[in-house]
């Protein structure tokens, strides 16, 4: 029989590692090594028990503010995050580097680990936190949203042409993104494919094929902070033909409760570029 005190660890409870987690009791003091989820904390009312977190977390603001810094998603400074005591860290496979996490392994109690890959991993995301936080109720209500957003989003896609889409995020040289990784599957939902259609990188270079075959060119605002003049520089290289936008990179690539805006945002932003292109078409038309 199950301890009263020990409450069985919930199904959802389990991370990208595979391992279970059980539910929090007692004193909760987190450190969290990865923007989106520290965001995620205080969208569930967790932002009181954070005590650590990155210079790149940077939402909730103001809030955020008082949270002491621990160092960059790559850079952590090894000794200030035990100072601060904590009993959970939250990482990310792709943002924080093993052996960082390997580092901190016996200063911390418990480990997070994350890999969302596709959109719908954040409903497992979200009933993973409230699992082992306590806040089930809250981790549902954001499931419901995301569920809702995402379903607008693909209704929405129903009236666009698919179309393929070179998404960069740096530039010399040129990266874009594979399709096996998180924003492509975000981009989708929109009705871009993104190229290169197959990659072995998951952050590849952009090819000369890739750039003749994209119907429209995104520069993402992050991690490369690509700027109106850039659009403008390509737009002149690439002829008045090629469709080049900007593109908000935290809407786009960030997980988490910050998702929910993000499909919200890729619906209107979409609608605003076919808008455009129709407008244009009637302009052209004797």
């Amino acid at each position: 029989m199950a301890n009263r005190e020990t409450p069985a660890p919930s199904e959802y409870a389990i991370d990208a590692l595979g391992v279970r987690h059980a539910r929090c009791t007692g004193e909760t003091r987190i450190v969290s090594l990865v923007p989106s989820l520290t965001e995620l904390l205080f969208t569930l009312g967790l932002g009181a028990k954070v005590v650590g977190r990155t210079g790149f977390c940077v939402h909730p603001q103001p809030e955020i503010r008082r949270v002491p810094k621990v160092g960059g998603t790559k850079d952590v400074d090894l000794d200030r995050v035990p100072s601060l005591a904590p009993t959970h860290l939250i990482v990310n496979v792709d943002e924080n580097r093993k052996e960082v996490v390997a580092a901190l392994r016996s200063a911390v109690p418990h480990i997070i680990v994350t890999h969302p890959l596709k959109a719908d991993d954040n409903v497992a995301l979200f009933r993973l936190f409230g699992a082992i936080f306590a806040r089930e109720e809250a981790a549902e209500t954001l499931c419901r949203q995301f569920l809702q957003s995402k379903d607008a989003l693909r209704e929405a896609a129903q009236a666009w042409q698919a179309a393929s889409a070179l998404y960069l995020v740096w530039r010399n040289p040129w990266m874009t993104v594979s399709r096996a990784t998180y924003i492509s599957d975000m981009l989708r939902l929109a009705g871009w494919g993104t190229l290169p259609e197959q990659a072995t990188a998951r952050y590849p270079e952009a090819g000369e094929q890739d750039w003749q075959r994209a119907d429209i060119v995104l520069l993402a605002t992050e991690p490369y902070r690509f700027r109106e003049r850039d659009v403008a520089e390509l737009r002149g290289c690439l002829g008045a033909e090629r469709s080049v936008a900007l593109i908000d990179g935290e809407m786009v690539s960030w997980y988490g409760s910050r998702a929910i805006a993000g499909l919200r945002y890729l619906r209107e932003f979409r609608a605003s570029l076919e808008a455009e292109k129709k407008a244009a078409a009637d302009r052209r038309r004797p």
